[in-house]
């Protein structure tokens, strides 16, 4: 059975820095994509990074670009969101998923057949 356990969100002030964890289990994690989305209130889920973990390519959206790192721990099989200069408008849930392949559209939630939890960033102004 594949698991998610996404943590790490808080509550941090604007241009503060907080990191995501995605602890992934049951899945080959040498040869899979991990993603990280958000959906803030009465938004659509949107796609924000991802990486292939066999070669660690990483892409991420305009909206986080420069700010936000993906990076996977294979030892560990955790993939971490390091979240610097944030805005309050990155305030929302942040949920990882995961999937076997690499997708053919990184950003589309229905490429990917795993999902956690969700974990709750409020940025304050």
């Amino acid at each position: 059975e594949v698991q998610l356990q996404a943590s790490g969100g808080g509550l941090v002030q604007a241009g503060g820095s907080l990191r995501l964890s995605c602890a992934v289990s049951g899945l080959t994690f040498g040869n899979s994509a991990i993603a990280w989305f958000r959906q803030a209130p009465g938004k659509e889920r949107e796609g924000i990074a991802c990486i292939v973990s066999d070669n660690d390519d990483t892409v991420y959206s305009d909206s986080v670009k420069g700010r936000f790192t993906i990076a996977s721990d294979n030892a560990k099989n955790t993939v971490y969101l390091q979240m610097n200069s944030l805005k309050s408008e990155d305030t929302a849930v942040y949920y990882c998923a995961a999937d076997q392949s690499r997708p053919l559209r990184w950003s589309a939630a229905d490429m990917y057949a795993y999902w956690g939890q969700g974990t709750l960033v409020t940025v304050s102004s």
